[in-house]
């Protein structure tokens, strides 16, 4: 994993805006319709070509495919792995769609819906060739164009156990440590095409905001995710922790967020995932506040930070200025080469679902990469 030696590098936590047509195939394939699996090929490698052009040419270092082939960022291994025949589920499991019922339905309730089934049998891995489509079509779309770095995403066990419910294992950790076992596999094709692995971990933070935390407490979430971290770092043993990153979130929509579990209760813990670099939010006005954490919190040897300086929620385009602020904040903290500039999360997480008008976040982008671009003047002066 490339650092921040003579400047701040710039990425973002993966998912970004489909084109209209790909994410109606998307939607299609996602319910089982048919459709012609070539052109949708052909729509996908289209997309990830522009896309990674667009990722350059905005000032993005560190870019990726987009996640342009994927309904979603996690409901896509229920294509990757036996067991998810079970009947997809609806709704929400936040505790503040309760809360807030009549601004959940007004800003949710367009949305299109993608398929949640529950797991109702033993997991394992159906074979590479999902995986290896994306490889080879991101390698395609990186032909003529020059990147510092280059990552792809895949779900963690934690988050793919969030949005596709037990209903066969056991015990939850169990059903953690079988869906480990199996994308093993995913991370090791990713890892061994020779780009950086993000895995995407929002459960050790949202999952705080489901019903299942309702009458819990801190300590009772505490000790799930450390299981999500065992199962996580099983699953990385063999891939060496620099060329792996993990990205953490609260949740990204726009809402009150008031459920949020603090950083500080769970930092700790996430730190002692293997990937040598954390993704997270810190541009939100939840959030925001807590790179102060990060003054009595010390960061473990190897480690890399890559705080959110855009938010992903908010059509407000971030002055330049004070992306970098944001960015100074932690490179005096923790180090200037221990620091890359990222988002709170995606601009598009599940196909078509967006908050951000796609040709503002391109305006958001432009200006991280000055932000970045005044950051690394006043850090390397």
């Amino acid at each position: 994993m490339k650092r921040s030696t003579d400047r701040i590098l710039t990425t973002h936590t993966g998912s970004l805006p489909r084109p209209d047509d790909l994410v109606s195939l998307l939607y299609a394939r996602d319910k089982g319709e048919s459709v012609d699996d070539a052109a949708f090929q052909r729509h996908v490698q289209d997309a990830v070509r522009d896309i990674v052009r667009q990722q350059v040419e905005v000032g993005i270092t560190v870019v990726n495919d987009g996640e342009m082939g994927k309904v979603g960022y996690s409901t896509y291994v229920k294509d990757r792995l036996t067991g998810f025949e079970g009947e997809s589920l609806g709704g929400s499991r936040l505790i503040e769609a309760e809360q807030f019922p009549r601004f959940f339905q007004r800003t949710l309730g367009t949305r299109p819906s993608f398929q949640r089934p529950a797991c109702t049998g033993p997991i394992s891995w159906k074979g590479d060739d999902g995986v290896r489509r994306d490889v080879e079509t991101f390698r395609a779309g990186l032909e003529g164009v020059t990147a510092v770095d280059t990552f792809l995403s895949a779900a963690s066990p934690g988050v793919a156990g969030y949005f596709l419910p037990n209903q066969y294992y056991p015990s939850h950790e169990e059903y953690i440590f079988a869906v480990a076992e199996a994308m093993k596999h995913e991370y090791r094709a990713i890892h061994d095409a020779g780009f950086l692995l993000q895995v995407d971990c929002p459960d050790l933070a949202m999952s705080w905001n489901s019903r299942d935390f309702a009458d819990k407490t801190v300590a009772d979430f505490q000790r799930y995710i450390e299981v999500h971290i065992e199962a996580l770092n099983h699953a990385l043993a063999d891939i060496p922790a620099e060329d792996v990153r993990m990205h953490v979130c609260w949740g990204n929509y726009e809402g009150p967020h008031v459920r949020d579990v603090p950083f500080r209760e769970i930092v700790e813990i996430v730190l002692r995932a293997k990937p040598s670099a954390v993704s997270f939010e810190a541009a939100n006005p939840r959030h925001e506040h807590e790179w102060r954490i990060w003054e009595d919190v010390k960061l473990p040897d190897g480690k890399i930070l890559i705080p959110g300086v855009l938010d992903s929620t908010t059509n407000f385009v971030e002055h330049p200025q004070l992306v970098a602020e944001r960015i100074s904040r932690f490179a005096r903290l923790v180090g200037r080469e221990n620091v890359i500039a990222g988002t709170d999360c995606g601009f598009s997480t599940f196909a078509g679902y967006l908050t951000v008008d796609p040709q503002i976040t391109w305006l958001k982008f432009a200006a991280m990469a000055e932000g970045a671009r005044l950051a690394s003047a006043e850090l390397w002066r």
